[in-house]
């Protein structure tokens, strides 16, 4: 069930809370603000602390905003946010859900515009491509997005490219890592998985009626904290630096990425993405087995071609394209 978020007053109060710069504000001085009761102010303040707010109360010098949760709560998330239309309208939070891509598809599917948020604090059902789950403790980044781009199906996979260039691109910027691209939606850090994409269409004749971009990535996760099977093969930021990173920040970059690098594709084509790809990939040249429609096939990655399909050559049977597959190094 969907937990009910704090309304517009209880956002007002926060945003006096915010600016009062962790100096005491009367109740009395909220309530002229705010134009309401002091009761009304007390009952504003219990819908903070109950979301995470530290705030502290004191009858005779009022209230003090002294620290804000690290809970991607959907007024911290457009606080800040330097975009136009993603994440500017509606945001879902939830602090569980079994999968953010599920929800954002029934939201699609029922008319839901382009923007449209949905984020978890922590996911139990989460899904990878080909019906994989995705381990989503809390301490991650687990959103999906809807968009509706003008495109033909044929065209969709492209958006997991531009996703995975955004997400990579914010991520260097924020953390300094050397984040990189395995084609054609994992996010890797030396070789261990950081994050990983999904993407998903529902089609009307033959456009695409809408698009869920699906994003998981470890931020705050140890090593102990991933189960035994995937140690071997994930990581995190916080694994990869030694620091906790407040996530905030964190899923405004990709969002803010995420929307210049979309609106540079409707205005020039893919080619961008393919340059920002090819900057980030993580096995250009490097010998690759892929695996699709049932068969394998090993040789050197080459490169990813004009509509984002995989270029391999393959010892036997020369150059071919991929439009999908599961890829391992040799």
């Amino acid at each position: 069930m969907k937990r009910p978020v704090a309304g517009n007053r209880t956002e007002q109060l926060l945003g006096c809370l915010k600016r009062g710069q962790g100096r005491w504000l009367s109740g009395e001085s909220l309530s002229r603000e705010m134009q309401m009761s002091r009761t009304a102010v007390w009952k504003h303040v219990g819908a903070l602390k109950s979301e995470g707010y530290l705030i502290a109360s004191s009858p005779r010098k009022g209230y003090r905003l002294q620290e804000i949760p690290d809970r991607l709560l959907p007024w911290e998330v457009r606080d800040g946010l330097q975009t136009g239309r993603i994440g500017r309208g509606e945001i879902r939070h939830f602090p569980r859900l079994a999968s953010t891509n599920l929800e954002a598809k029934a939201l699609a599917a029922a008319g839901a515009p382009e923007g449209t948020l949905v984020i978890a604090e922590e996911q139990t059902a989460g899904r990878g491509r080909r019906g994989r789950s995705w381990f989503s403790p809390p301490g991650g980044i687990y959103l999906s997005l809807i968009v509706r781009p003008d495109i033909r199906p044929e065209e969709a996979p492209r958006f997991a490219l531009l996703t995975a260039t955004a997400v990579a691109a914010a991520l260097r910027e924020a953390t300094l890592l050397e984040v990189r691209i395995k084609w054609p939606n994992d996010l890797l850090v030396q070789g261990g998985k950081l994050g990983g994409i999904l993407t998903e269409i529902g089609m009307e004749m033959d456009r695409v009626e809408y698009m869920v971009v699906g994003l998981g990535v470890n931020v705050n996760l140890e090593r102990k904290d991933f189960p035994p099977d995937l140690r071997p093969l994930a990581t995190s930021i916080r694994a990869e630096t030694g620091r906790i990173f407040s996530r905030l920040p964190l899923l405004r970059g990709i969002l803010e990425e995420f929307e210049g690098a979309y609106d540079e594709y409707r205005r020039e084509g893919f080619a961008p993405v393919r340059r920002r790809w090819q900057n980030f990939a993580e096995m250009t040249g490097r010998r690759v087995t892929v695996r699709s429609l049932g068969e394998t096939f090993t040789g050197e990655a080459l490169d990813i071609d004009a509509d984002g399909f995989l270029v391999l050559r393959e010892e036997h049977r020369g150059t071919m394209r991929f439009f999908s597959g599961d890829v391992s190094y040799v």
